[in-house]
């Protein structure tokens, strides 16, 4: 039974999940599907009958016969949560990521009753160029450091301090270039309050919701990972990328190169045109069946004056295992030589 209604649902389903495919919202931010369960904001509790006491839900897991009620005497509680947490929440999102805490506050109804006056971190500031963290927006709620323990298999993160002084800090309180961190963005993509932001959207109040989001596909590799183009609606530019848990095959996982390594599609000295070089020496626009035909009549006389083996090919690792075929069967079939590389490691 859920709140009254009968409902079906695989033994040993956790019961968030469950309640979720039911059209029943149990809000959690510590809970994250790429984790283990962990419990620790108490924010999904629910009443389970026969319990002495109530349980969280991405915790627990259904078992036959259980009689659950997402609300009742646990909204009040989530009501309470929410305000403590509010009243060490400091600062807005630094970087205009998502904020779920203030979004819950705002359906729950909730305002911080109080500022704690020692509720104040201890600021980090790190080296690297791509990742920011701000303590004050941060609720320990220790996704980012168990994503990077159970996801990426590393100690990039960990919690200093107790208390009201905790905060998450680079293993060792060393800057992220000199742990074990890969800087793929991980951590900062399942932050619940955006307290882990792109360093160039500091200071931002735009949120991330405003922008236009295009989906493509990474050209790094050819794995194929599937990516969120985040688009200022004014200008056209990207500001960001993303990607959503639902997308295959990375699952909304990216690499550093996946996610920071933009800025090149704006370079003012990126190629958007053929150029081919004229008798000036000089490299001029032209179209795509000159530049074509230029390039195979330069293989052609290479290859009439020395031998196919005097031309080789050089295929990129952003093209797929089946177009890095089709290099090789050109090269060798077309051509007539063997001198073919991929840097791909297949």
């Amino acid at each position: 039974m859920l709140d009254g209604r009968t409902v079906t649902a695989p033994e040993g389903e956790l019961l968030v999940h469950a309640a979720a495919r039911h059209g029943t919202f149990v809000p959690t931010l510590c809970h994250d599907d790429k984790l283990d369960p962990y419990g620790g904001c108490r924010m999904c509790m629910v009443d389970v009958e026969d319990a002495p006491r109530p349980v969280p839900a991405c915790a627990i897991r259904v078992a036959e016969g259980m009689v659950v009620s997402t609300n009742g005497m646990v909204t009040q509680f989530r009501k309470t949560l929410t305000e403590m947490l509010l009243s060490e929440h400091l600062n807005a999102t630094p970087g205009g990521r998502p904020n779920e805490l203030l979004d819950l506050a705002n359906e729950l109804g909730v305002e911080a009753p109080l500022t704690l006056p020692d509720a104040k971190r201890k600021p980090y500031d790190d080296r690297n160029q791509l990742m920011g963290y701000d303590p004050d927006a941060c609720i320990l709620c220790a996704r980012c450091v168990r994503y990077t323990q159970e996801v990426m298999q590393c100690s990039a993160l960990s919690i200093e301090s107790r208390g009201g002084h905790a905060r998450i800090v680079p293993t060792w309180e060393r800057s992220w270039l000199d742990t074990e961190c890969e800087l793929c963005g991980g951590c900062l993509s399942v932050c619940p309050t955006g307290a882990i932001y792109e360093k160039f959207e500091e200071g931002t109040t735009r949120p991330e919701r405003s922008l236009e989001q295009v989906r493509t596909t990474c050209t790094f590799c050819g794995v194929g990972c599937q990516i969120d183009l985040n688009l200022d609606p004014q200008t056209k530019r990207i500001v960001k990328v993303t990607s959503k848990s639902e997308y295959l095959p990375n699952e909304g996982d990216l690499c550093v190169k996946g996610r920071f390594a933009f800025n090149f599609v704006h370079h003012p000295d990126r190629l958007t045109r053929p150029l081919v070089r004229g008798e000036d020496g000089e490299l001029h626009p032209t179209t795509w069946e000159h530049a074509v035909e230029t390039a195979a009549t330069g293989l052609r006389k290479v290859i009439s004056e020395h031998g196919p083996q005097s031309v080789g090919f050089l295929s990129s690792a952003r093209l797929t295992n089946e177009e890095n075929y089709l290099i090789q069967k050109l090269a060798r079939t077309a051509v007539g030589t063997n001198s073919v590389h991929s840097c791909e490691s297949t």
